[in-house]
């Protein structure tokens, strides 16, 4: 029988991003109370993490309580028996509830475009869909007086977005509209196909952020059908942008952005970078994962309170994002798409309003 206070969940645990999530939560008084749980699509390559769990202290007071499971995002499949594990573990009591669930997995595509075996566009299912699929199934196993569940954000879901102006990825009328009446355009990797080489960078890039937008819109359209649930409306949704870190995601781009642009000015001038401008573009690690620690604990300052439902933070502030997340005709629409592909069953989730 567990008796920690809780568990933090956390997906795509392979990256720099989690590996300071996890030192924050391994080092923090506060949450080595709680039990880490890091799910990466493979172990055995997770060599950053195992060195950053390994290296956790422990104390008379707190003995840090960790372990990573498999999770390959990718795969409906996979997804499903990961959260029957879980279920299982939580149900007989030698895993504590589910305090906070991070939806932190990422992938972009540079270059060649991908699909998964399910036959979905590979980011869309990375980055959305396992992910929309993970969270009804474990609503069962979260706290449901105190639990958050977080989507990791990004500003490449806003064409408005001055980044997005500045890189011209959504110079095209055509992909200043992400949904239409159908999910799957997105779904399938229709909406921006790789039509030509010279190009391949921005359509991988609009894909990457109409997944993202999509884990946006949850923050109102799950948290509205939770609200109605009366056994988990205590339960938050947020969304955290962490800005842009050295990171593995751009592990498939170019060499410039790879090397100079990501190693070298966002590895280095990223911590100078913050001290004039926090919530920036450039941000490191450590700096993201206390902004999105705290979107899962915290109770204030403001925009965070006791129950921060619905709330979008850049950083420590709040944030804002695209048009087509905040509509709940698009909600509604992406909702319904998800159910589709996911073949949501009846029984799998907890629930009520889940159709």
């Amino acid at each position: 029988m567990s008796h920690h206070k809780g568990t933090i969940l956390v997906t795509g645990a392979n990256g720099g991003f989690v590996c300071a999530i996890a030192s924050r939560i391994t080092s923090s008084p506060e949450l080595r109370a709680y039990h880490g749980l890091f799910a990466v699509r493979n172990i055995e390559s997770a060599t950053a993490l195992h060195a950053t769990l390994k290296s956790s202290p422990s104390t008379s007071e707190h003995f840090v309580s960790h372990e990573a499971m498999s999770l390959d995002l990718s795969r409906l499949s996979s997804v499903r028996e990961f959260a029957a594990a879980v279920n299982a573990r939580v149900e007989v009591g030698t895993l504590p509830a589910i305090s906070a669930i991070i939806l932190n997995a990422g992938y972009e595509e540079f270059g060649e475009q991908t699909w998964t075996e399910d036959k979905f566009d590979t980011s869309f299912a990375v980055n959305y869909l396992g992910h929309w699929l993970l969270t009804p199934l474990l609503l069962q196993s979260m706290d449901r007086e105190n639990g958050r569940i977080v989507w990791i954000s990004s500003w490449a879901q806003d064409p408005e977005h001055k980044n997005n102006v500045w890189n011209g990825s959504f110079k095209y009328e055509r992909y200043k509209t992400m949904i239409a009446e159908d999910l799957e355009p997105l779904a399938k990797g229709l909406w921006s196909p790789n039509n030509n080489n010279e190009e391949a960078w921005a359509a991988g890039y609009r894909r990457y952020g109409a997944s993202k937008m999509c884990g946006i819109a949850m923050i109102h359209e799950l948290q509205r059908r939770l609200d109605q649930d009366p056994a988990l409306s205590n339960i938050s949704v947020l969304a955290v942008d962490p800005g842009a870190m050295a990171t593995g995601i751009v592990r498939h781009s170019t060499w410039f952005v790879r090397v100079l642009v990501f190693r070298v000015f966002a590895g280095i001038l990223a911590r100078f970078l913050l001290l004039l401008y926090p919530n920036g573009t450039w941000r490191t690690p450590q700096k993201s994962a206390r902004d999105v620690l705290a979107a899962a604990f915290d109770c204030g300052p403001p925009p965070l309170t006791e129950r921060p439902k619905g709330t979008d933070l850049n950083g420590s502030e709040p944030g804002d994002y695209n048009s087509e997340a905040k509509d709940p005709k698009k909600g509604k629409v992406i909702w319904e798409g998800s159910l589709r592909l996911t073949r949501l069953q009846r029984g799998e989730t907890i629930l009520r309003h889940w159709q």
